[in-house]
């Protein structure tokens, strides 16, 4: 009873009591009308004049992690970033009227309100007098999501979802990207989501929307994950290294987003929107039919087919999974058949038998790994889980995906990537079993983490799956030309150090999250959430010159807000991302590439123009830095220099005067 009260007190947050009768929505709002059932509160909607009936929001006070108020007398408008900066089309659902900074708001009415973000506001409403404050999110998207009768006897919807993660309903709602355009498609179905994440005061969850949806620039799709972060203070963990799976090239990178997240008018935080681990078409896996399994003519089961499947430790009697070598429990995800489905058992088997065969070879150092798996994506797989000493690495959320290669023949493929909360310096571990493995610096970036990760003692053999991929010839063969040609680079973009179009930067990311990251801590979660979270308040320094020299200086404080744990998780990442260089640099044989060029093309877009000339220019004068290829390409008389004669001969060229026909427009090759 206690724990229920707890799930309905969110309303007492937008209400300013306990008393949650329901006002009328309708009365002069502009014609309009709210979708979903108000309270005694301010309401304000996320786009400057828009009609749209679903996008509005409550004011609310902070709340502690059971959703008791906290200071009651003081509300915020938490804005999405599809708001005004400066003016606000406030409702007014109490049954009096209220007076907002000396403006009057009739009872039923909206009114467009001037405010400055950060300041102070006095509401009188019924007799009491609140301090309301307007802050702004600068997240790429706000997802509404509205039902007042989730289960048909009245219970809102966040309150009914999150009293049981089987529990389910629709919805309707809207998509506000940051320019205002509104997306009402409606929700087929939401309901909760994760395994020990669940438990958890700020939840996840999957949305099935009614027809494909774009949100934020993502690729239009129908299912999308909601994930909490809750136990992830720089909300950010599991961003960074989705997009870095991507960047790298493994198969299906979910692509996501940073949102801020209402439903029935309450502000439930900062969530990360991804695409769901799902096949099908518009889906993250989206070369392989659900129905692959059985011929569509005769009903049989096929003799081969794709499947996706999970490690899974914690699979149980809800799961379709099988138990295999190891003891490893596996869940299959494609297809997910119930009992009594034509294929269920056979499914079974056939899934069992495969991954069996997989297991054997990781197992067996010797054998051709490469005859039934992918080697590119298993030693990424494997990279990912290193560099971010993932907790859970072989133990949960590592998926496999089997499917044809380009020969035809069948192959596990290590892809997606899920679930990364527990990295980049996040997690304590278990004290025993660190102990138990001979792991005395897990929290430090510094350290070989796959390799020791599921041995019941120092000198057992681990039964753990990326235990043992880690460990196999062709994957620490294989590991060192993957990280320096495709992890380095995308790692520096992301540090800033280079611009190569493969992965954002880290300011990048922080510009987009920043304002939403503060209201959602503002809202009343917390920045520490579970005792097994590491200390962040400090972290050592390191210096690494390019090859195998890594040493660690002096030590780092960081502060106890969103800011110093952002930083904190960068820096980790950055020095996690330095060590492992210098373990490899010698096992690194770089791979000789030539890249052809034009010359006279100084910007790299394939033609010569008068932009060449201006980029050359900043060469010259040392405003933007050449790469190397941009170096030749920019030497249009052959000698060795850009300089001003250079410029000369681009600019006669793009004219055609006759004496330009030096070099530019012949074409180069530069091996590197």
């Amino acid at each position: 009873m206690k724990k229920l009260l707890a799930l309905t007190l969110s309303t007492a947050i937008i209400a300013g009591s306990v008393c949650m009768t329901p006002v009328s929505a309708v009365g002069d709002l502009s014609d309009n009308a709210i979708s979903f059932e108000t309270f005694k509160a301010l309401y304000v909607h996320g786009v400057l004049g828009s009609d749209d009936t679903e996008a509005w929001q409550a004011w609310q006070s902070e709340h502690d992690e059971e959703f008791s108020e906290v200071n009651s007398e003081t509300k915020y408008f938490f804005l999405p970033t599809s708001s005004n900066d400066s003016k606000a089309d406030v409702y007014n659902a109490f049954s009096s009227d209220v007076t907002l900074n000396g403006t009057k708001i009739n009872s039923g009415s909206t009114k467009t309100i001037d405010f400055e973000l950060g300041t102070t506001y006095s509401v009188t409403a019924e007799g009491k007098t609140y301090d309301l404050i307007f802050m702004k999110s600068n997240a790429e998207a706000g997802i509404y999501i509205n039902n007042s009768d989730a289960d048909g006897y009245g219970t809102e919807l966040m309150t009914y979802l999150n009293s049981s993660k089987s529990n389910s309903s629709k919805a309707s709602g809207a998509i506000v990207d940051s320019n205002g355009n509104i997306d009402n498609t409606e929700i087929k179905k939401i309901k909760g989501r994760g395994n020990t994440s669940w438990d958890k005061p700020k939840k996840g969850y999957n949305i099935t929307y009614t027809d494909n949806v774009k949100i934020a620039g993502m690729s239009k799709s129908k299912k999308y994950s909601l994930l909490a972060n809750y136990q992830d203070d720089s909300l950010s963990r599991n961003r960074f290294l989705y997009d870095l799976s991507d960047a790298v090239g493994m198969p299906y990178a979910s692509d996501s987003r940073y949102v801020d997240l209402y439903s029935n008018g309450f502000y439930w935080g900062t969530y990360q929107i991804c695409e769901k681990v799902e096949v099908g078409k518009n889906n993250l896996i989206n070369d392989i039919d659900d129905k692959a399994y059985i011929d569509s003519e005769t009903g049989k089961i096929n003799e081969d087919f794709p499947f996706v499947c999970e490690v899974d430790a914690s699979a149980g009697d809800d799961d379709y999974y099988v138990e295999c070598s190891g003891n490893n429990k596996i869940t299959i995800k494609s297809p997910e058949l119930e009992y009594g489905d034509p294929g269920y058992d056979e499914v079974k088997n056939y899934v069992k038998t495969k991954f069996n065969a997989f297991y054997t070879a990781i197992r067996n150092k010797r054998s051709e790994l490469s005859e039934i798996a992918d080697i590119d994506s298993l030693t990424k797989i494997y990279l990912i889980n290193e560099l971010g000493k993932n907790w859970d690495s072989g133990v949960s959320s590592l998926f496999f995906t089997y499917k044809q290669d380009e020969d035809g023949n069948y192959k596990f493929y290590g892809s997606p990537v899920w679930d990364y909360d527990n990295s980049l310096g996040n997690a304590n571990g278990i004290e025993r079993e660190l102990k138990s493995i001979g792991v005395s610096d897990y929290t430090k970036y510094t350290g070989w983490w796959c390799k020791y990760k599921g041995k019941g003692s120092v000198l057992k053999k681990s039964t753990n799956v990326m235990n043992n991929i880690a460990q196999h010839n062709e994957i620490t063969k294989n590991a060192p030309q993957i990280w320096f040609e495709n992890f380095v680079p995308a790692i520096n973009d992301f540090l800033g150090n280079t611009n190569n179009g493969l992965m954002k930067s880290y300011k990048d990311y922080y510009s987009n999250l920043k304002n939403s990251a503060e209201m959602n801590y503002k809202s009343g979660w917390l920045l520490n959430t579970a005792s097994w979270i590491a200390d962040h308040s400090k972290l050592d320094t390191c210096t690494y010159d390019g090859k195998d020299d890594f040493s660690i200086n002096g030590s780092k404080s960081y502060d106890d807000n969103f800011d110093g744990m952002y930083n904190y998780t960068v820096d980790w990442l950055s020095g996690r991302a330095n060590w492992l260089s210098a373990q490899m640099f010698n096992n690194y044989t770089p791979t000789k590439r030539t890249e052809k060029y034009l010359i006279g093309d100084a910007n790299s877009d394939g033609i010569i123009s008068v932009l060449d000339a201006t980029e050359m220019q900043k060469y010259v004068v040392s405003i933007t830095k050449p790469n190397e290829i941009q170096k030749f390409a920019s030497d249009a008389n052959k000698d060795g220099i850009i300089d001003a004669d250079d410029i000369t001969l681009i600019q006669k060229y793009i004219v055609e005067l006759e004496d330009a026909s030096n070099h530019c427009g012949e074409q180069g090759e530069y091996t590197y």
